[in-house]
């Protein structure tokens, strides 16, 4: 196995350790052809983020109503022909897309499918956190998979549940973010 020369700095995240690495352009592989412009964009991710998560869902209402009436998000758009509703909570938008033959339809399996594990949305505070998994807790087809619970040695905290349209849905919490915001 080969070795990349780096500089780093060791961030423990709960379980998790990220290193954080800083980038010589010298250790770095030479980037195939077609993967070179005119610009040097070699230490920039040439994206911005997400612009938004699209989602089938089996049914389309009840996922709306789930982030609209439970999570209180705002719905921003709809394509009725299609059926789609755009769903957003001020910092990322979802387009829920209504699974139009369920005769065919293969419900989700995280270990078996290609494609979408689960989306993790993150809660604002702790007040936030506990006041989420107490509202979807109690919310009609939702399916807990475990309540809150330290993410590793904590003090991050999450939760994991099924919406009533089938989608893997995880809301955690993180003092630390909270704290250095």
């Amino acid at each position: 196995m080969a070795s990349i020369a780096h500089e780093g700095v060791r961030l423990c995240l709960g379980a998790f350790h990220v290193l954080l690495l800083r980038s010589d352009a010298a250790s770095r592989k030479p980037r195939p052809e077609h993967c070179t412009g005119s610009l040097d964009m070699t230490t920039q991710a040439l994206t911005a983020g997400i612009d938004h998560v699209g989602l089938s869902v089996r049914d389309l209402n009840l996922t709306r109503d789930f982030f609209v009436e439970c999570l209180h998000w705002t719905q921003v758009g709809e394509r009725p022909e299609y059926p789609a509703v755009f769903v957003s909570d001020g910092h990322v938008m979802l387009t829920l897309w209504q699974v139009t033959n369920q005769d065919r339809r293969v419900e989700f399996d995280r270990k078996s499918n290609v494609g979408l594990h689960h989306l993790a949305l993150r809660a604002g505070s702790e007040a936030a956190f506990d006041e989420i998994f107490r509202r979807v807790s109690q919310w009609p087809g939702v399916q807990v998979e475990f309540a809150p619970e330290n993410l590793g040695a904590g003090p991050k905290r999450h939760t994991m549940i099924y919406e009533p349209g089938g989608i893997r849905l995880e809301f955690d919490f993180d003092p630390r973010l909270q704290a250095a915001g």
